[in-house]
């Protein structure tokens, strides 16, 4: 097998409409131009409205995009599947809705050139087409983020557009895998805050270098997402977060 330059993991759950709206074939055909090999795992996380068949058979017509299905774990869980399944000498995980366009990651690529672990997408503060009520409780969550965690030199730690060197990628992702003992199945959807800021938590304490570089972002409108359940989940992840960094379970 040719040796991989760029492995993009995307999680999938009932993706169905975006799916439907050509995603896979945007990200295919921006790959295909570019001079470095890469691979996309799309990790199936229990979808139940027909995506995982639709990836499945872009996948069978497109030898370098490989499914992985995994019992319904949430974000994190299947996020943390697939990086631990990539093998590119660069990594990055993404969102199936795009609201980080793929080609943004030439913009992150060159910082790992210049020396830099983990490279990861910020949005502006001004969040495009986000409503008021959504960018209130990004505000607030990076308030309560370094009163709780820290972390108070990264301005945005919730993009989901993160690239990562090869042995980054292994040594958080197994770290992260053993502190959640595999990840759990569970019911419904989970994204919450604490997954991301755990994960960048980990790197610091790890001393890796991390560079947050500004990319274009589109607010995406997803039924999935709960604002009020999801903002107290990751208040609560917050809240774990600090107790871990007391006790010192991040030091084992």
């Amino acid at each position: 097998m040719d040796k991989v330059y760029l492995s993009v993991v995307i999680p999938s759950y009932n993706e169905f409409a975006n799916l439907r709206k050509g995603v896979l074939d945007k990200i295919e055909h921006f790959l295909e131009r570019q001079s470095y090999s890469y691979e996309v795992i799309i990790v199936d996380d229990g979808s139940t409205d027909g995506s995982l068949e639709f990836a499945e058979k872009f996948c069978r017509e497109n030898p370098k995009f490989k499914i992985f299905k995994k019992e319904h774990l949430g974000k994190a869980g299947a996020v943390t599947a697939g990086m631990l399944k990539a093998v590119g000498e660069l990594r990055l995980f993404t969102d199936m809705d795009q609201a980080a366009p793929i080609d943004e990651v030439n913009k992150l690529i060159p910082f790992v050139k210049k020396g830099f672990d983990i490279v990861i997408g910020s949005r502006s503060s001004h969040r495009e087409g986000a409503p008021l009520t959504r960018q209130f409780i990004s505000v607030s969550a990076i308030i309560l983020r370094k009163i709780l965690v820290g972390l108070t030199e990264i301005s945005d730690t919730q993009c989901g557009f993160k690239l990562f060197t090869g042995s980054s990628s292994d040594k958080l992702f197994n770290k992260m895998h053993e502190l959640h003992n595999g990840f759990h199945k569970i019911k419904g959807s989970s994204v919450t805050a604490g997954f991301d800021v755990e994960l960048l938590y980990l790197a610091k304490k790890e001393g890796y270098k991390i560079k947050e570089v500004p990319v274009d972002w589109l607010y995406v409108e997803t039924r999935r997402v709960s604002p009020v359940s999801d903002s107290i989940n990751g208040f609560l992840d917050f809240i774990r977060i600090g107790l871990n960094r007391l006790t010192g379970k991040y030091n084992k």
